[in-house]
Formats: structure tokens, sequence, C-alpha cells
């Protein structure tokens, strides 16, 4: 552990990567804080301050912090913008107005979607933002600010894009293992679309690596080191688990069910360099199949599959 870095406060920490985040932090032996909604239930080892960034204010009770790593925001399976601008948006600008004085750096997490249509270039942190969907709009929106005033402040500012996170929990789980096993999953465009794909051990463990590495006033794309189509991702994992390989469905009918956001996000081809972020960490799985591989293995260990 960085001995100048010890009081940690994460938010969305009973989400899938704050969950994850949470515990890593304490096994390093971070003093860490998880803000959470009532009626959560946190990690039982970090201290637990109960607030929703939408309502009341937050007690934080004198608390000062090294480090903030934002992870709270709606999914794009909101659908409704007014929603996404209330939590995604001025519910960041709250977070900050409450923890401008007491804390020495932010790293705020968010996702890919920020390049919007890149066709067939490998991005890198290099890439101009192209936002093409509400959700990403508002999340870039979010970040803008707290670029901004983390700046007039003298607050460190770093943010990290994550690919599509997958693990034994989330959406890996919910929405593609249960549905395969049940022969229920559709993909959209036949899942001819290419994605960076990132194991939640290794979301985590570059989220880490930017923290004790200090690499503030930078941006990180966080993905392995393997682009492939949603289609040969979800075929695997269908071998894995002796399921049959998932048909298609209409984008019209994808969109009726999911809302145009998330289509437009899961079928935005895209290819992303990880050269960055691999110069301060090493990827546990640096390929989908051997992370896939990990995930199935301990979801039958726990008999869950």
């Amino acid at each position: 552990m960085n001995k100048m870095t010890k009081s940690i406060l994460v938010t969305g920490a009973t989400g899938f990567i704050g969950s994850k985040l949470v515990e890593e932090l304490i096994n390093k032996g971070y003093d860490v804080t998880s803000l959470i909604r009532k009626g959560k239930k946190g990690n039982s080892k970090s201290k637990i301050i109960y607030g929703d960034l939408t309502e009341e204010k937050i007690d934080f009770k004198g608390v000062e912090f090294d480090c903030v790593f934002h992870l709270a925001s709606h999914t794009p399976l909101e659908k409704n913008k007014k929603i996404l601008e209330k939590v995604n948006l001025e519910g960041t600008k709250k977070l900050f107005e409450e923890i401008k004085d007491s804390t020495k750096s932010i790293i705020y997490i968010s996702g890919l979607g920020v390049y919007g249509e890149t066709g067939e270039i490998i991005v890198n942190e290099n890439q101009k933002y192209n936002p093409n969907t509400n959700f990403v709009k508002i999340r870039l929106d979010a970040e803008k600010f707290l670029k901004e005033n983390t700046s007039e402040n003298k607050i460190d500012f770093a943010v990290v894009h994550f690919g599509d996170v997958y693990g034994p929990d989330g959406w890996f789980y919910e929405m593609l293992i249960k549905r395969l096993k049940k022969n229920t999953f559709r993909m959209p465009k036949g899942g001819e679309y290419y994605k960076g794909f990132v194991h939640v051990d290794d979301a985590v463990g570059s989220m880490m690596a930017v923290l004790e590495n200090k690499r503030f006033g930078e941006s990180f794309i966080v993905a392995d080191s393997n682009p492939v189509t949603f289609k040969e991702f979800s075929n695997f994992t269908a071998d894995q688990i002796n399921a049959k390989h998932p048909g298609s469905v209409p984008i019209f009918l994808a969109k009726a069910v999911l809302g145009g956001d998330l289509i437009k996000l899961l079928t935005t081809s895209m290819k992303v360099s990880n050269k960055k972020i691999s110069k301060i960490y090493q990827f546990k799985y640096p390929d989908y199949k051997q992370g896939i591989k990990q995930v199935i293995s301990e979801l039958k260990d726990k008999n869950r599959i």
C-alpha cells in the first residue's frame, strides 16, 4: 500500500465493480468508507455512510479522504433522460460540492461509449470524444464538470474508461449465462461488432494501479488485449457451459425491450488499445477466453450453474 494514501471513499460500493473494489482496497490495508443507499448491505469491514446522491445532504461526518472513487451511476437500462441527468450528472455535482474541501483526489469511472463510432481504427486515449447516446453524453457532462472543478479546487483527477466488465455477477451472469442456459439469449445484429471486454479482477486492478502510481491528470482505457466480436464472445461462453450458440434478434425488437441507448452502445463496434494502462498494470486475464474460463469455473465451484 502507498503509505501516503490511506483513506478512500467509494461510491457505488455495493455494485458489481464497486463491491470488488472495496474488498481489494480493504485487503491491501486501506481505510475504506462505502457510500451506499439505505436498505443496501455494504462490506462489513468498511465504514458505511448511507446516502443518496439525488436527495438529502449526505453526512460525511468530517472525514477527509485521500481519494474518492466515483462509480455510482444509473446504467443505460434506465430509459428516462431526466432520471439519468438527476443521478449521473446532478448527483455527481452534488457529491463534488460535499467532498471538495475534504478530498485530495478523485478517480471517475466511465465507459468506452464516450468515443462513439470509430470505424476500424484502434482507439487509444488520444481519440477525441464523440458520444452518440444520451446516456453517454450525460456521463461525459459529469466528467467535464469534475475535470474543470477539480482543477479549480486543486484536486487531483483521473478518468478510467472501462470496456464491458464481466465476472461471476452483473450482466454476464444475469443476462448472458442464465439466458444461454435457457436458450433465450439473442444478439442484436447477430453480434457482428467488436467489443473490448475486461474481467472484473482486471478492472479493479487497473483502478488500483492508477491510484497507487498517482497517475492523475490522465485518462485510461481499460480492456483486455484481444478485441473480439460479441458473437465470438457469446459463442465461446456458450461452449463453456454446453449451451447452444445464441441466435439473432432484429434491432427494432431489441430497442423495444432494452431501450435505444443500451442497444446503440452494445452494437457500436470498437477496437481499443490497452497499451497505456498496461505500462502500470499487468492483466491477469489478457484474453477473454482465459477470463471466461475462470468465471465459469468459479460459478461451477459455487454450484451457480
